[in-house]
């Protein structure tokens, strides 16, 4: 542990300083100012009714305070940049122990300028030790606040420095997983559809499933377009889901009827890649392909006090359907792409009825414009 505290730095780039350079300008002006009014207020003005008082005097030393102050201090943040490289035990030892040097020359310099511009001494004349202590605590408070300062605002900068660093890697850890959710999809989407192919073919039906094949290919052509992408538009997933669908068609035939409800509005919505694909499968399962009779899937989107609401409803028998395992997969799959997209501002919800099924998203409405895409 004590090796570690030895050795531990502020790891500051030698090109790093650049911003910190015109942090450093910006505070020298304000505090250095600020330093002046604060002067003239407390200790210029209470003594204008003094017969006695020497106005010019008092400004000229006050001009030459500030001024010198403002050179040590710029001495103080150079001996800074010099030694941040260092352990940071030596490098707080050198520019404190610099910042008490420079805290004795700017009392002598305040002493002797107060001696010689206001009351016309000689500058070296009648000093006694009590008037030199009082005045270098204040010099010495001074520098060693500067100083403080100073490391206060390097301190902060890699802070934001390593703010920005963590956010960054969150943002790609985000994205990795938001990728492999989707490729999560992949296998299981194959086998579901290879797995009706094959059926199609062992049926001898091999029209129909050569149809499926091409819609197929057509499908993944589509998709591969976009495979590094794991967030898109929500009139981008309706037209993938139309393809999906039109495959879907030709093994069901008459079967399946689908209802896009889709307002314009909601177009334009930031969604996860392929996340409805999941659910509508598991609405042809068990609205579609488990009844023998017709079944319509209707998929509606709408966007209203800044949410994005997508349902997709069939017509299976929901109340003999169990939510959890008969989604498998996708339900699963498509919450934890919403919620680490939306960081868990996201919801869906299931409602079962004799009617149906209805499956219901609701999530933020976050418009993705030209330049996004």
């Amino acid at each position: 542990m004590q090796t570690v505290m030895q050795d531990a730095t502020l790891q500051i780039e030698p090109q790093g300083f650049s911003k910190q350079n015109q942090q450093f300008w910006m505070l020298q002006l304000s505090g250095w100012i600020g330093y002046a009014i604060v002067v003239f207020i407390a200790i210029i003005r209470p003594q204008f009714d003094d017969p006695h008082f020497n106005l010019s005097g008092q400004i000229l030393n006050l001009g030459i305070e500030i001024l010198s102050g403002f050179v040590l201090s710029y001495v103080s943040w150079l001996v800074i940049q010099r030694t941040v490289h260092l352990p940071l035990k030596k490098t707080l030892t050198i520019s404190f122990g610099t910042a008490a040097l420079l805290g004795i020359i700017y009392n002598v310099i305040k002493l002797a300028s107060y001696k010689t511009v206001v009351y016309h001494q000689v500058w070296y004349e009648k000093w006694n030790m009590l008037e030199f202590g009082g005045w270098f605590l204040f010099s010495l408070s001074t520098m060693f606040i500067w100083t403080a300062i100073f490391f206060i605002m390097l301190y902060n900068n890699k802070l934001q420095k390593e703010h920005e660093m963590l956010l960054r890697a969150q943002t790609s850890a985000k994205e990795s997983q938001l990728q492999m959710l989707r490729y999560q999809l992949n296998p299981h989407f194959m086998f579901n559809t290879m797995n009706a192919i094959s059926t199609l073919i062992y049926k001898k039906d091999n029209d129909t499933a050569g149809e499926m094949l091409d819609k197929l290919c057509t499908f993944f052509r589509y998709s591969l377009d976009q495979k590094t992408q794991v967030e898109s538009t929500l009139v981008k997933e309706v037209e993938l889901l139309a393809l999906y669908l039109s495959i879907e068609k030709v093994r069901f035939g008459e079967r399946l009827s689908v209802i896009f409800d889709v307002d314009n509005g909601a177009n334009c919505a930031r969604v996860p890649a392929l996340f409805l694909q999941p659910i509508v499968e598991n609405a042809i399962k068990y609205g579609i392909e488990s009844q023998k009779k017709h079944g319509i899937i209707t998929i509606k989107a709408k966007a209203a006090d800044d949410k994005l609401i997508v349902s997709v409803e069939d017509q299976g028998c929901g109340d003999t359907r169990e939510a959890t395992p008969g989604f498998g997969i996708g339900l699963p799959n498509t919450k934890e792409r919403l919620a680490t997209m939306f960081n868990e501002e996201s919801q869906i919800s299931i409602k079962q009825s004799s009617a149906g099924t209805s499956v219901k998203i609701v999530m933020p409405f976050q418009k993705v414009t030209v330049n996004d895409e």
